[in-house]
């Protein structure tokens, strides 16, 4: 089965940081895109804040299967309808990939429901990223840990739910440590999220990166059909039940009723 894979980025900083674009000439999305692509099984295609409907209409959305998600200047300026659209998705069995800085992300904080707050560095110091769940196929091809030379610190405490699973922790020179591999559940909807993927340093050029990133498609996939209509709460009438039952008491519903929301 082929997975179709979206990369979804802010595009901002490539054209406004000549750091950035001298690193990403044709932008951080495409090069994820390009490198998802070396999996035969993944078809990567790109969207962008800029896009109409920020390349997230509903048509693009119902051929998703995979969306992975990066952004940091312009977390304000995604229109909250795409929220939620690209949330029901979610719920529905659409698997999403949450990069870097997206921990701020409207979408990421929706699903996770907490502020998904965190410390942070700005000074290119070493990351030395650990694989602790190294039989979990995000993990799949790895070292038991791999450094990046130059990165930007995330530190605890990081305001997340309790994972799923952790994956991956890094340590960076400076001392802090950071959960960087996490994953959940929301509905139908398998998400990662994953911390290396600073936008001045060539992180996503990493061979190991890449890895983690087509590993974890992969991983999100879901080949179970979608769960339309996830988020309703339909009655079931007594005539349905699959045992014979009577009314007993009262009840503040018809047969039929929607009910409260």
């Amino acid at each position: 089965m082929t997975i179709r894979a979206l990369v979804w980025g802010e595009n901002v900083h490539e054209q406004t940081n000549a750091d950035v674009r001298s690193l990403y000439p044709d932008g951080m999305h495409t090069l994820i895109a390009q490198a998802l692509g070396k999996d035969s099984a993944i078809e990567a295609s790109t969207a962008t804040l800029q896009d109409p409907e920020h390349g997230l209409s509903v048509e693009v959305l119902e051929k998703t299967d995979v969306l992975l998600w990066w952004g940091h200047a312009a977390h304000g300026d995604v229109s909250d309808a795409i929220v939620d659209r690209v949330q029901q998705r979610v719920w529905e069995g659409m698997g999403l990939l949450v990069l870097h800085s997206a921990h701020f992300s409207k979408i990421f904080k929706r699903l996770m429901g907490t502020p998904c707050s965190l410390t942070w560095r700005e000074a290119g110091e070493k990351e030395r990223v650990w694989v602790i769940n190294r039989s979990h196929p995000i993990a799949a091809g790895l070292d038991p840990w791999f450094e990046l030379p130059q990165s930007e610190m995330y530190g605890e405490p990081f305001a997340v739910p309790e994972p799923m699973e952790t994956v991956f922790t890094s340590w960076f020179q400076g001392g802090e440590v950071f959960r960087s591999g996490l994953t959940w559940q929301r509905g139908a909807g398998r998400i990662f999220y994953f911390g290396p993927g600073h936008e001045t340093y060539p992180i996503y050029h990493d061979r190991n990166v890449q890895q983690v990133l087509r590993n974890a498609v992969s991983w999100a996939a879901n080949a179970a059909p979608d769960w339309k209509g996830i988020e309703q709460a339909p009655n079931r009438p007594i005539s349905e039940a699959l045992e014979p039952i009577e009314q007993r008491g009262l009840s503040l519903h018809q047969n039929g009723d929607e009910g409260f929301k």
